[in-house]
């Protein structure tokens, strides 16, 4: 019986049968009927009364078993109870587990003073893919690349003082480090090499980031737009390459900068001033055995500094107080100026480069005499800078995540833009004072007038009182005499920055003003730590 009944319950072998076999299988029971239904096919086969019965035969009692109709009757009952109870189950397993799908990796290789995965949580391609951050420093990664199971990641990083080791397949790669240094031990170009070879996506391209790997390789692609679209358009600072020290014997005027090898961020340039330092560099560039460049020095008024993340733009105005040469190294006042359309157009035809760079920024310098040279161009490894670095790396993982969904899931959706806020801010040594200028928000896309020596326009008022600099919330412009006084109540962090814009406003000469803004700094730093 038990063998029969699983024969039964089964749906191929009842879909076997000849036609006419088990037909009350396919139709439902009418409500009241009886299970021996008269009307089934093996009631409309049994032999006349007359003849003998097999089951009479066998010793089937009369009254102790049903006929030959309600035997099969009862066991299509058995059939069909079975199949209702699995469909009934599939149903509601189909309801109760929804279909997991597998979350899509990013390799984010950076330092550890930014957390990527609190920018990606809770965030999700096309609506349906989680986005799982694995971070390292290139130092915590090794790899290994195959033609048909793609790029596969050994991952080696401390977590609170203990070493975990993660294995894993990356879906995408964003890389804020530096991929070649000139240090001994930190030349990671072949783990580059490596999620090339895996057809890894990133940003930028990872051919982009290994053509990054060394300056005057970039600064080749510089010099075509130089001779495309001409020095007024694209103003090139002049550089001479050498691949060696032996050609190195003397330059056309000084003082010069030498640039040893992937010179970067500040490091391996020096500034020689006459044809006896020259000749002493020339000794140290022969020891290092690498190429070198020179190019003029250029007597600063300030840096220029023109971002581009995806669609949105920034530039930025540095300044040196120190009085170092190098306007990254020692106290600075970095302040965020409009964005015109000639930074534009210097960053737009940087970002063609090697097929693409979806972030980039291009290095300039305004000259004494009025001049803009532009001298370097970054790519996705760049610093974010400013006070709306929070801004930028939310902007960056807009980038990530459309780029995620195009390459990965054939979903393209536009990035949304952040408003910008211009603002200033003096940065001295490590004491930061923020000055808010602007008051409000101001599109990204606009594009201010320009002065007529390509200067920047300044986010900030002239006629604003510094006691109102500190006030939250939108600035109104200030007239007349009151506009320079003074509360009795300011603190010292408000005299510092009334100090420094007394000072902007005055009308001395540029050496005398900065000489004039380096005293009183200093006596205003003085006087703010003195407790």
């Amino acid at each position: 019986m038990n063998y029969l009944r699983r024969r039964l319950s089964d749906s191929s072998f009842v879909a076997n049968l000849p036609n006419g076999y088990m037909m009350d299988l396919q139709r439902p029971t009418p409500p009241g009927s009886s299970t021996s239904s008269p009307a089934s096919p093996a009631t409309e086969r049994r032999p006349p009364p007359s003849a003998t019965s097999p089951n009479q035969g066998s010793g089937w009692a009369p009254g102790s078993a049903p006929g030959p109709g309600g035997f099969l009757s009862s066991f299509s009952s058995v059939v069909k109870t079975a199949a209702a109870t699995e469909g009934s189950s599939a149903a509601s397993s189909q309801s109760a587990k929804p279909a997991i799908r597998k979350p899509k990796i990013l390799l984010v290789i950076d330092d550890q003073h930014t957390d990527w995965a609190k920018y990606f949580r809770g965030k999700k391609l096309n609506g349906e893919y989680e986005i799982r951050v694995e971070q390292a420093e290139f130092s915590e990664v090794n790899l290994a690349s195959y033609v048909s199971s793609g790029c596969m990641v050994d991952m080696q990083v401390n977590k609170g003082g203990t070493k975990v080791i993660r294995s894993f397949k990356p879906d995408f790669v964003l890389i804020r480090q530096h991929a070649y240094s000139m240090v001994p031990g930190e030349d990671f170009r072949n783990l580059v090499i490596g999620l090339h070879f895996g057809g890894v996506h990133s940003i930028n391209s990872l051919f982009s980031i290994y053509n990054f790997c060394s300056k005057p390789w970039v600064f080749s692609q510089m010099i075509k737009l130089y001779h495309t679209l001409g020095p007024e358009k694209f103003p090139l600072n002049e550089q001479s390459f050498y691949p060696n020290h032996t050609l190195m014997v003397a330059t056309p005027s000084y003082p010069v900068v030498v640039k040893m090898g992937h010179a970067y961020a500040g490091m391996g340039k020096i500034k020689i001033e006459n044809q006896q330092d020259f000749q002493d560099i020339t000794s140290v560039v022969a020891l290092t055995g690498t190429y070198a460049t020179t190019e003029p020095f250029v007597q600063s008024k300030y840096d220029i500094r023109i971002q581009k993340i995806g669609t949105n733009y920034k530039a930025y105005m540095r300044t040196s107080i120190s009085g170092n040469w190098k306007a990254n190294t020692g106290s600075a006042m970095l302040e965020q100026v409009a964005m015109t359309d000639r930074y534009r157009m210097w960053v737009d035809s940087c970002a063609e480069m090697f097929g693409g760079l979806d972030i980039c920024a291009v290095k300039a310098v305004h000259g004494k005499d009025g001049n803009d040279y532009i001298i370097e161009v970054m790519d996705s490894s760049m610093p974010l800078i400013g006070e709306h670095v929070e801004e930028d790396k939310q902007l960056i993982t807009e980038l990530i995540i459309n780029k995620m969904a195009q390459v990965l899931l054939g979903v393209s959706t536009p990035q949304s833009s952040f408003p910008v806020t211009y603002v200033c801010y003096i940065h001295i040594s490590m004491t930061e004072i923020y000055v808010n200028v602007a008051g409000g928000h101001r599109s990204a896309s606009a594009s201010p007038s320009q002065s007529a020596h390509g200067s920047p326009q300044r986010a900030r008022s002239a006629t604003t009182s510094p006691s109102q600099a500190f006030q939250p919330g939108p600035i109104p412009a200030v007239s007349g005499p009151g506009a320079q006084k003074q509360s009795p109540q300011l603190n010292k962090s408000q005299s510092l920055t009334n100090t420094f814009t007394e000072t902007l406003k005055g009308n001395q000469t540029d050496d005398e003003a900065k000489a004039e803004t380096i005293r009183s700094l200093r006596q205003s730093f003085a006087s703010l730590f003195s407790d």
